[in-house]
């Protein structure tokens, strides 16, 4: 099983998850949100589509959506906490020079992302990926002050988490989901990426500007 295959048949895999380890499946969940969000070297991690898929799930009574949305609640939180601590012990060094196991760009696009939207970066950051797993180590790196960190990283992963799970709950059993659940997935990813692509055309634009 590859990670793109994953991502584009995680109604299928999901499904066999659920199958074979009944309620184990709410800790594989936490684990995997947690890396995604916590671990900055795991950025490639399904966060939303999975999300989405395992609200679909409980919309069949294959999960209890309560116990699976504090489950994800907990994860994205405490995710995000953990990389915070990262970020303020070790994010300096990987600022400096780009590294095999963190991009440099990756930090870059991030530390723009603040400069453009502040502390509320850290709630914007949520919905988009790979900003939204190196986001908490920036801000631990550039030491951001720890209770505006928790504020808005409890605000941003209530946002996120609710978004994702009901809209999967209430959603991801309609027909046309259903039958289409990769395509739904894609959309899900190219919604989540748009704000970074639109980011990255105005500043290639502002720049061929300034370069005139």
């Amino acid at each position: 099983m590859n990670i793109i295959d994953f991502i584009l048949h995680i109604d299928r895999y999901l499904g066999d998850i659920i199958q074979n380890y009944g309620i184990v499946t709410y800790i594989i969940l936490f684990v995997i949100i947690f890396c995604e969000t916590g671990l900055v070297v795991t950025p490639f991690l399904p966060g939303d589509s999975l999300i989405f898929a395992a609200a679909a799930f409980a919309a069949l009574g294959s999960l209890n959506v309560w116990i699976l949305y504090i489950v994800i609640l907990a994860a994205a939180f405490i995710g995000d906490t953990v990389n915070y601590e990262i970020g303020k012990k070790i994010g300096k060094r990987f600022e400096e020079k780009d590294s095999k196991i963190i991009k440099k760009e990756y930090l870059e696009k991030t530390h723009n992302f603040f400069e453009k939207h502040g502390g509320k970066s850290i709630v914007l950051a949520r919905f988009v990926p790979i900003v939204r797993t190196f986001a908490p180590f920036v801000a631990g790196s550039g030491k951001m002050n720890y209770f505006n960190f928790i504020k808005y990283n409890l605000l941003g992963s209530i946002l996120w988490v609710s978004l994702c799970v009901f809209a999967g709950y209430f959603f991801g059993n309609m027909e046309f989901v259903k039958n289409n659940f990769s395509l739904v997935i894609i959309a899900i990813i190219l919604i989540s990426v748009m704000p970074m692509v639109i980011s990255f055309i105005i500043s290639k634009r502002k720049a061929k500007k300034d370069n005139k």
